[in-house]
C-alpha cells in the first residue's frame, strides 16, 4: 500500500520549493497534514540535515491545497516520509549546491575548496558568507536545470538522533494555533442541530421564527446536515441548538443495532474452501465492535463563502478533495476555493474526510456571512465516523508440527474511502457502488500479508453496504486481522505444547522479524513465572516495509478487575508493555518512540474497552465519559519502545504498533484467563454507563454556575 501512495504521489514530487531566507532561515510549505504525529520536525530535520543548517533555523509550515500535485497531498497510510524523503532531500541539496556555486563565483574559487557549517559558508584566508548574505544572488530570474546529490546516509549527523518536536514549545504554552484560535474577520460561531439518527433529514423546524429571535442569534438555516445556528458567542448557539423543535425524517440505519449488524455480517461471510481432510484444524470466530474515530479536537472549519469566491480553514489530510468538493457544491471554479490546512489535533484517519469544512461551506453560502463551525463533542461520537464492525473467521489445518493452510474471511461494515486517493476524480470513483468495493478491496490486499510460513494462506474481505458513517481509523483493518491471526496462533502453541515465542520464531519468514521478536523478549523477560491470573502476550505484525513486536503483562486477578475507579471502568489491567520496532531508518527515533506509545493504547483501547453500542441507527455514546479510551489509570506503569538501527530507507510506523499491541494483549488476556476472547473489546456490553438521551445531543451541565461544560 505504501509502495502504491509514493508511486501515485512520484509525477508531481518535484513541484515543491524550498525558501532561503534573508536572515539564513529556510523554509518549507509541507504538502501534508500535521496532527500530532511530528510530520513538520520530521522533514524539518530532513531540511537541515542537506543544508548543514541548524534545526531551529529551519520552519515548516503546511501547504495550502494545491490541485495541480493531484494524489500527492494525501496524508495517510504511514505514507508521507516515504514519499517525501527523496524530494525534499533533493530540493535541499539542490538549494545548498546553488549557495555554495554562488559564493564559489562571488570568491573566484573552486566549489570543492568550500566548506558548510551551521548555515555559514568557509573558505580560504577565512573568507565566510551567511546563506541569508547569498540567497538574493543564489536567486535565479529563470528556470535552470541544475543536479546536486543527496548526502549519503553514512554522512547524516542529525538525521537518525532524538529531536524533540519542533512545535512542542508552543503546544505546551497555548501559542501553537488550531482552527478554533483563528481570528477570521465576522466569521461567528456556529452549530449544527443533528437529526436523533444517523443521516435522518429535516422534514420541518417547528419554531424557526422564535430560535431567530434568541437572543445572540444572527441566522438559522437548515442544511443537509440539521440545522445551522450562527450566534455572536458559542453559549448563543448551544442555547439555540438545544431550543430547536425539528420534525425529523428517517435516517439511513435507524433499525440497526448492534446484534442487527453482527447477524448482516455473520450472513455475509465468505465461506472457507479447505476442509480439515488428514489434518487436524482449528477454527475460531472473532467480533470486533465499532470504535470511534472522533480526534481529541472536535470537528471543526471556518468558511467565507461569497458569491465569486470561498476560502475555507481546516485540519485536513485531503485538501485538494475538500477544495474540489467545496467549489462543486458552491458553483465557483476551483481556482476561486481557498483551502487553508491548519494544524489539527489529532486524526489517524478521521480527518481523510472534510465533513467540518465542507458542511461549514454549506452554511456559510447559505446564510451569506462566514462561520465558524464547532461539532459538539457528542455530535462528533454519534454522527462522525466510525471504524466499523467486523467479524474476522479464521480456519487453520496443521499435520506433524507444520500448517498447511491458512484461512481467514474478514466481513466488516463497509469502510467508506470516499476521500479517493486524495482528488475528486478518484473521490467520485471510490464513492460509486462497484468503486467503493474497488477502494475496499485494494486496500484490504495491498495492507494485508502474512509473516509466517503458513503453507497455503488466503486472507478475503467483503464488506456489507450499510449506511452507516465510517471511515479508516489507525491502522485500518489490521487490527482487527490481526489480533484474530495472531490469537490462533497462540491456540496453535498451546496445541502442539509449544512455547508462543518458540513457535512464531520457528515460523516467521525473515531474519529481520525475528530480531524484532528476541529484542522484545529480552527486554520484557518473556516466560518469567507471575501469580495466577496474570500472564505475558506476545505478538507480532509486519506492514509498510516496518515490523513490530509487542509484549505485555496482563492482570486478570479478582481485586484488579473489580477494583473502584472514579468514573470509570475497571477489568483487567495492562502493567507492562514493551515494543520493538523496525521502521527502516528512523528520521527521528524520539518522534518514533512517541507514536510508538500511542500505538499501544490505542492497541490497549481496542483489546478492552474501546466501543460504540449502537441502537437503534445512533451509537449510544456520547463522548470521552462513556467512549472509554484507555485511561491514565490503565496505562501501562512500566513501558519500553525499542527502536532497532538504521536498515535503509524510511518505512511506515505510524499505524503499525496499534495490530501488534492489541494482538499482544488479547493474548495475555487468553493466557491468564484460559480461554480465548473471541469478542472486542472484551469488556464490550458489560461497560455500564447511562446512555447520553438521544435528543437534544447537547446535555445539560452538571455543574451549578457552570452553564456549559466542554
Amino acid at each position: 500500500l505504501g509502495d502504491a501512495l509514493t508511486l501515485a504521489a512520484l509525477p508531481t514530487s518535484g513541484l515543491i520549493a524550498i525558501a532561503i531566507n534573508r536572515d539564513g532561515t529556510a523554509s518549507f510549505a509541507v504538502p501534508r497534514a500535521e496532527v500530532g504525529q511530528g510530520i513538520t520536525t520530521t522533514v524539518a530535520m530532513l531540511i537541515a540535515e542537506e543544508l548543514d543548517l541548524p534545526l531551529d533555523k529551519v520552519g515548516v509550515s503546511l501547504a495550502d491545497a494545491r490541485p495541480e500535485l493531484l494524489f500527492n497531498q494525501l496524508t495517510g497510510g504511514s505514507n508521507s516520509v516515504r514519499s517525501l524523503y527523496h524530494p525534499v532531500r533533493a530540493a535541499a541539496a539542490i538549494a545548498r549546491a546553488r549557495l555554495l556555486s554562488t559564493a564559489a563565483a562571488q570568491w573566484r574559487v573552486p566549489v570543492s575548496s568550500l566548506t558548510v557549517h551551521n548555515g555559514v559558508i568557509h573558505g580560504a584566508a577565512g573568507r565566510s558568507a551567511t546563506y541569508g548574505s547569498l540567497a538574493e544572488a543564489a536567486a535565479s530570474g529563470k528556470v535552470q536545470q541544475v543536479s546536486a546529490e543527496p548526502k549519503a546516509a553514512s554522512s547524516f549527523k542529525l538525521v537518525g538522533t532524538p529531536q524533540n518536536r519542533i512545535d512542542a514549545r508552543d503546544a505546551v504554552t497555548g501559542r501553537k494555533k488550531f482552527t478554533m484560535d483563528l481570528r477570521v474577520p465576522d466569521a461567528k460561531p456556529a452549530m449544527v442541530r443533528r437529526p436523533p439518527t444517523i443521516n435522518g433529514t429535516v422534514v420541518k423546524v417547528n419554531n424557526l421564527a422564535a430560535v431567530k429571535a434568541m437572543p445572540g442569534i444572527t441566522d438559522v438555516a437548515v442544511v443537509s446536515t440539521g440545522v445551522a445556528v450562527r450566534g455572536e458567542t458559542i453559549t448563543h448557539c448551544i442555547d439555540a441548538v438545544r431550543a430547536l423543535d425539528v420534525t425529523w425524517g428517517p435516517g439511513t440505519v435507524d433499525g440497526e443495532s448492534d446484534d442487527t449488524v453482527l447477524a448482516k455480517l455473520r450472513a455475509a461471510a465468505l465461506p472457507m474452501a479447505v476442509p480439515p481432510v488428514l489434518t487436524d484444524s482449528i477454527d475460531a470466530e472473532f467480533v470486533f465492535a465499532f470504535a470511534s474515530n472522533s480526534a481529541l479536537e472536535t470537528n471543526c472549519a471556518v468558511a467565507d463563502v461569497r458569491a465569486d469566491r470561498a476560502e475555507i480553514w481546516s485540519g485536513l489530510k485531503s485538501p485538494i478533495a475538500v477544495q474540489e468538493e467545496i467549489a462543486v457544491r458552491a458553483g465557483l471554479p476551483v481556482s476561486a476555493v481557498k483551502v487553508h490546512v491548519m494544524q489539527g489535533g489529532g486524526s489517524f484517519g478521521r480527518k481523510l474526510f472534510g465533513d467540518a469544512a465542507i458542511e461549514a461551506a454549506e452554511i456559510s453560502k447559505k446564510m451569506g456571512k462566514p462561520v465558524k463551525l464547532m461539532w459538539h463533542r457528542t455530535d462528533d461520537f454519534r454522527h462522525g465516523r466510525a471504524h466499523p464492525m467486523s467479524v474476522s473467521r479464521v480456519r487453520l489445518n496443521h499435520a506433524l508440527g507444520n500448517v498447511v493452510t491458512y484461512e481467514q474471511r474478514h466481513t466488516s461494515v463497509a469502510t467508506d474511502f470516499g476521500h479517493g486517493l486524495g482528488e475528486l476524480l478518484s473521490s467520485v470513483a471510490a464513492r460509486l457502488p462497484v468503486g467503493d468495493l474497488g477502494f475496499s478491496e485494494t486496500i484490504f490486499e495491498l495492507s494485508q500479508s502474512m509473516p509466517y510460513n503458513f503453507g497455503v494462506t488466503t486472507q478475503l474481505l467483503n464488506e456489507v453496504p450499510l449506511k452507516f458513517h465510517t471511515g479508516s481509523m489507525r491502522n485500518v483493518y489490521s487490527p482487527n486481522v490481526v489480533c484474530a491471526r495472531e490469537l490462533v496462533v497462540d491456540r496453535l502453541a498451546a496445541k502442539l505444547g509449544r512455547d508462543p515465542l518458540e513457535l512464531r520464531r520457528s515460523f516467521l519468514k525473515e531474519e529481520r522479524y525475528r530480531a524484532v521478536l528476541d529484542k522484545v523478549a529480552e527486554a520484557g523477560n518473556w516466560g518469567r513465572r507471575m501469580p495466577a491470573g496474570m500472564a505475558q502476550g506476545i505478538a507480532f505484525h509486519a506492514e509498510y516495509k516496518s515490523c513490530s513486536a509487542v509484549l505485555v503483562e496482563i492482570d486478570c486477578r479478582p481485586e484488579t478487575v473489580r477494583r473502584k475507579v472514579r468514573e470509570g471502568v475497571t477489568g483487567p489491567r495492562v502493567t507492562k508493555a514493551f515494543m520493538a520496532v523496525d521502521a527502516g531508518l528512523p528520521i527521528n527515533p524520539r518522534g518514533l518512540q512517541a507514536q510508538m506509545m500511542g500505538c499501544i493504547n490505542d492497541g490497549i483501547g481496542l483489546a478492552l474497552t474501546e466501543s460504540l453500542h449502537i441502537d437503534h441507527g445512533l451509537p449510544l455514546e456520547g463522548s470521552w465519559d462513556n467512549f472509554f479510551y484507555t485511561r491514565q489509570w490503565n496505562t501501562p506503569l512500566e513501558m519500553k519502545i525499542i527502536v532497532m538501527p538504521a536498515n535503509g530507507e524510511p518505512g511506515g510506523a505510524g499505524e503499525l504498533g496499534v495490530a501488534s499491541s492489541m494482538a499482544a494483549v488479547a493474548c495475555a488476556y487468553g493466557r491468564a484467563t484460559g480461554t480465548m476472547p473471541t469478542r472486542f473489546p472484551i469488556n464490550h456490553g458489560t461497560l455500564g454507563f447511562e446512555p447520553l438521551p438521544r435528543e437534544p445531543s447537547i446535555p445539560d451541565s452538571p455543574v451549578d454556575g457552570l452553564k456549559y461544560a466542554f
